[in-house]
């Protein structure tokens, strides 16, 4: 069992006990989001530094209609 802390940017994401250590390039799903593995870094035999790169999220946009306006 290995310990793995997933970082973004040196923000850690998630701390997880895993069974096996994430390879360079495997793509994660992390929090609902999509990611892939950029560096893994070991700090000990126990435990694993995994940075990632996340895939931002697309906001939608409101059309909004000028004619409708709020009454008051």
């Amino acid at each position: 069992m290995f310990v793995v802390h997933f970082f973004e940017n040196r923000t850690e994401l998630l701390n997880q006990l895993r069974q096996q250590v994430p390879a360079v390039g495997e793509e994660l799903r992390i929090k609902g989001r999509k990611g892939k593995v950029t560096s893994v870094l070991a700090v000990d035999e126990q435990t694993y530094h995994v940075q990632l790169t996340i895939e931002s999220k697309a906001k939608p946009t409101l059309a909004a209609d000028p004619g409708k306006k709020k009454k008051r």
